[in-house]
């Protein structure tokens, strides 16, 4: 007698093959016996303590978000329905270049005021750990869904260098270098850069080059969002592919976004660059999330000269008249290298959170909509959100292209990605809904991928990049983080009206093989760990 048999199941098995019926057996948290329909003919059928009838419904690998930011959300809510109601077994966190290992009490209490907009400030945590081991053994007491991390390169040279538009010395080069190796060796899974955002956004590609070499060694990947979605794009793409290529490193773009009217219809330029530097022997996967707005904070559209210094120098640089004004004049005439060196349109930036309760009015208007109510130039909201919510402002930004998000999603290199931020009284809904939505809107829908290929877009393409042996695939012997959802019913629930709406049609959720979703409601399973680099 197993654990569990998920009898009658349309198996979607995550290779890209043809659906199949059949029984899986699950036993100690893995997959022992996948026995199909036509074999079992005849046969006595497998048994065991609980049978499932997964009559209408398909099993598929676990999805895996390759870009997260719950970071702290798997510390602080033990529930996360928002990811694992959606069928997510596996989430990449340490993202963009900004996380909480490894630090000293110094960069930890900057890079939890830099990010507050996107993680909150944490101040409901007892963050105890300050290296990349420390924090993974943390998750490993127990949270709703896996989690792998990527050491964050702003993150290190806030811990290294400092927050200073400078150049590395080379004892500072070799300090990164130590931390980013360090962080391999106690089982990050890569390297993660937010190009646009301080102080990340100071390193030089030399610099960056240099700690690709040592992510290289240890069987990772260099995962950038890189100098710009807007003007120079394309260029910004290409820079990472040669960087990475110099430094014989994996690249995965992150959130790969054609975005800003200067891009609109140019996703087939972006996909022939990748595609020519794939033939010739790169190694490159990108993620995309399934909508056209993007998230960040109010502060990561400011120029960079105006970040150096870390938070409080932003918010001094910000009472002062003149230096304000200069910063003003950046974004909207000259384009900010934070706002991708576009000038914003202020009607295009829609407030979607704030840390201070008495600014809670602003939620769910955009910049120039609030502006208007107050009789007063969109960038005086911007700046006094800025200064009154120290920095914690967070925005959608309604900057993108249905057409280039198809395109990019249907490329042989593609990858799911929720890039969701989870705080905010009304956060983007890729956060909610990012995976039902890939299944019920652009396969069952709108057909752009067959229900086949996309999962094998969210399942075994990332847990190739991830390299990890035993997940990804629905297959004797890799472990039980399975999905069992309606091909009929899937569908996102989140809207940007409603953005914390769950899913429909996805009854069931395993993670180690124990149920985290059972009809369709959370339980109390904390199954989850930390998911370790696998040593080259």
């Amino acid at each position: 007698m197993e654990d569990l048999v998920i009898r009658d199941a349309d198996v979607v098995d995550g290779s890209g093959a043809d659906s199949y019926r059949a029984d899986v057996v699950v036993y100690g948290g893995r997959i022992v016996s996948i026995v199909k329909e036509a074999a079992a003919a005849g046969c006595q059928r497998p048994r065991a303590r609980r049978e499932l009838d997964a009559e209408g419904l398909v099993l598929s690998p676990g999805f895996i978000d390759m870009h997260a930011h719950s970071d702290l959300a798997l510390l602080r809510d033990p529930d996360h329905s928002a990811k694992a109601a959606q069928g997510v077994t596996l989430e990449v966190v340490g993202q963009d270049g900004l996380s909480y290992a490894p630090v000293d009490d110094r960069t930890l209490e900057e890079v939890r005021r830099a990010i507050t907009g996107w993680n909150g400030y944490g101040d409901d945590l007892d963050m105890d750990w300050r290296t990349v081991g420390e924090y993974l053994d943390r998750l490993d007491r127990g949270i709703a869904v896996n989690a792998a991390y990527l050491v964050p390169q702003g993150t290190v040279r806030a811990l290294a260098v400092g927050w200073e538009d400078r150049p590395a010395t080379p004892a500072e080069l070799d300090r990164m270098r130590q931390l980013v190796a360090e962080g391999l060796e106690q089982g990050a899974v890569g390297l993660s850069s937010g190009l646009t955002y301080t102080p990340g956004m100071y390193a030089a590609d030399a610099e960056l080059t240099e700690l690709c070499r040592v992510v290289a060694e240890y069987g990772g990947y260099y995962c950038p969002h890189h100098r710009s979605y807007g003007a120079g794009a394309l260029e910004a793409y290409a820079e990472m592919v040669a960087l990475t290529r110099e430094a014989g490193c994996p690249l995965h773009l992150a959130h790969a976004t054609m975005n800003f009217g200067v891009n609109k219809g140019r996703a087939p330029e972006l996909l022939d660059l990748l595609d020519e530097a794939l033939d010739s022997g790169a190694d490159i996967t990108l993620d995309t999330y399934p909508y056209t707005p993007g998230s960040t904070t109010l502060a990561a559209l400011l120029p960079s000269w105006a970040g150096e210094g870390g938070p409080e120098r932003v918010l001094a640089r910000l009472a002062d008249p003149a230096t304000a004004a200069r910063i003003r004049h950046d974004l909207e005439v000259t384009g900010a290298d934070g706002c991708h060196g576009v000038p914003v349109e202020w009607e295009t930036i829609e407030i979607s959170g704030v840390t201070a309760p008495a600014l809670a009015d602003h939620v769910g208007r955009t910049v120039r909509e609030s502006a208007d109510l107050r009789g007063e130039s969109p960038w005086t909201t911007a700046r006094r959100l800025l200064v009154h919510d120290r920095l914690g402002t967070t925005v959608l930004q309604h900057v993108g292209h249905e057409e280039n998000v198809r395109t990019i999603m249907r490329h042989r290199a593609h990858t799911g990605g929720s890039d969701g931020i989870l705080r905010g009284a009304k956060p983007h809904p890729r956060a909610y809904g990012t995976f039902p939505r890939y299944l019920g809107h652009y396969v069952r829908e709108l057909g752009v991928l067959t229900l086949e290929e996309c999962v094998a877009h969210l399942t075994a393409r990332p847990a190739a990049r991830l390299r990890l042996p035993d997940r990804g695939l629905v297959r004797e012997g890799y472990r039980a983080d399975l999905v069992l959802f309606d091909p009929r019913t899937v569908s996102s629930g989140a809207t940007f009206a409603e953005p914390r709406m769950l899913p429909t049609g996805i009854p069931y959720v395993l993670v180690d093989g124990r149920f985290v979703i059972e009809d369709g409601r959370r339980t109390d399973v904390l199954a989850g760990r930390a998911v370790r680099r696998t040593p080259v």
